[in-house]
């Protein structure tokens, strides 16, 4: 990408951002993977470490004119590759730039930079009775920023909301270094095209985000019911789950794990849990009259099948959340992993289950899966051994990506495109639009040089 040569890129870069520039192989190795497990071959030129506004369009003014690719990056917990960086390109790290600029209660919104995480936002909103809603599995090391980039989801998204729920406004550098903001303080606002929530979800290809005004939610008031039940079969239990979405509630958490998860959690925590079941749903109410929804939901599941047991006990409920939790890790002991990300129509949560089933005995693999029952997004994870994913694994995603689309769902619910899914964006998009969304990419970005090879190759 580079059409000046990399020595003056630095230089341009050292002289420009002084103090704020790194060159040292060993501080550069760690931008060239994240938590997808996809390594890039060979290390960025540098990485950059702006504190401001004006930091990162000089470093953009300097990318532009150089021709040279740069990479924005918060926490690097995507599953997507999203982030990765590589030879020849600028690594634009904003978490330096972590700070609270504004509170106001009275118009329940927040303005942040982009490198705050999740959870040290959500303890400094908590006296102010506010919170922020997006809630990730990476929420106390993901960033606010990376939230944005890749419109993250998480556990409470059925009742609450994925990241585009809750950002009113944005700031955005675009390549060429020029400022622009997006979206409104206020909470209505249609001026011309929404290209707030056009940035979001948009993994860094069209602007970097240096500011965010987010929209808070006020501390949940009333009583929190947890429910566990175990199922015969994962089907049984995905159809409890959408008895009670038909029912007509909402709860704040409605999580499946199914058996082969059961199994590695279980070996992870020591606590007996496949031994009950096949298949666990948990489920969690909140707010205004939470112990009677949650005794009808309890009766919802009872009817499905399940043998639901409720707590209201802080502690007893956190231990339960944990286990959902930790399913991730305590698939990780079995080898080397792949967390794929699809998502369906609720009401064909239980086929897509039994396709995941049958696409483990034709490939021969280990395809535990975990799901956010609420929302139909699965995440089916391989299990193999080595560094490099296996054709038969890649073969074996392909089919559940197509079976996703053939029951009117999604190829990502919510890990983004990035690297690893880029093969199959335009079996979802269809000719017109993929070639309108690259034309949309080129607006933005004439040369690409803002994350180039991600989502659209």
């Amino acid at each position: 990408m580079t059409v000046v040569g990399s020595a003056q890129v630095i230089e341009d870069l050292v002289a420009a951002l002084p103090g704020l520039v790194e060159t040292d192989p060993e501080h550069l190795e760690p931008y060239t993977y994240d938590r997808s497990g996809h390594r890039a071959v060979g290390l960025p030129l540098a990485v950059v470490h702006p504190r401001s506004i004006e930091d990162v369009q000089a470093a953009c003014r300097i990318a532009s004119s150089t021709g040279t690719a740069i990479v924005t990056r918060g926490a690097g917990t995507g599953l997507a590759g999203g982030a990765v960086a590589g030879p020849g390109e600028i690594v634009l790290s904003t978490r330096d730039m972590d700070q609270i600029l504004e509170v106001s209660p009275e118009n329940r919104l927040a303005v942040v930079q982009p490198g705050i995480l999740n959870g040290d936002l959500n303890r400094a909103l908590a006296p102010y009775g506010l919170w922020w809603a997006p809630d990730p599995s990476s929420k106390d090391i993901s960033t606010v920023g990376g939230n944005i980039a890749m419109n993250a989801g998480g556990l409470l998204c059925a009742k609450y909301g994925v990241t585009r729920e809750a950002v009113l406004a944005l700031k955005v550098v675009l390549a060429d270094g020029r400022l622009i903001s997006v979206g409104h303080r206020t909470v209505k606002g249609v001026t011309g095209y929404d290209l707030c929530a056009l940035m979001i979800g948009s993994e860094g290809t069209l602007g970097i985000v240096v500011e965010c005004t987010l929209k808070l939610q006020p501390v949940v008031v009333g009583d929190t019911v947890t429910i566990g039940a175990f199922f015969e079969s994962v089907e049984a239990a995905a159809d409890a789950a959408l008895a009670v979405t038909r029912a007509g509630f909402v709860p704040a958490i409605m999580e499946l794990m199914d058996r082969r998860t059961l199994e590695c959690v279980s070996r992870f925590t020591g606590e007996d849990l496949i031994g009950r079941g096949s298949a666990y749903l948990l489920v969690q109410c909140d707010g205004q009259g939470a112990i009677e929804t949650a005794q009808r939901v309890a009766d919802l599941l009872r009817a499905g099948g399940g043998s639901p047991e409720t707590t209201m006990d802080p502690v007893e409920s956190e231990r339960l959340l944990d286990l959902r939790r930790k399913a991730l890790p305590a698939i990780e002991t079995l080898g080397t992993v792949l967390v794929e990300d699809i998502a369906v129509p609720r009401n064909r949560l239980s086929e897509a289950f039994a396709f995941v089933r049958e696409t483990e005995e034709r490939y021969g693999l280990i395809i535990p899966t975990a799901c956010h029952a609420g929302d139909g997004n699965l995440h089916p994870t391989f299990v193999f051994e080595g560094d490099e994913v296996p054709q038969a694994v890649w073969e074996a995603a392909g089919d559940l990506f197509s079976q996703a689309l053939a029951l009117g769902g999604t190829l990502t619910g919510e890990h983004g495109i990035g690297l690893l899914k880029r093969r199959w964006l335009a079996d979802e998009l269809g000719p017109d639009q993929y070639e309108l969304q690259r034309q949309i990419k080129a607006v933005f970005d004439p040369a690409n040089i803002l994350n180039p090879g991600k989502v659209f190759g």
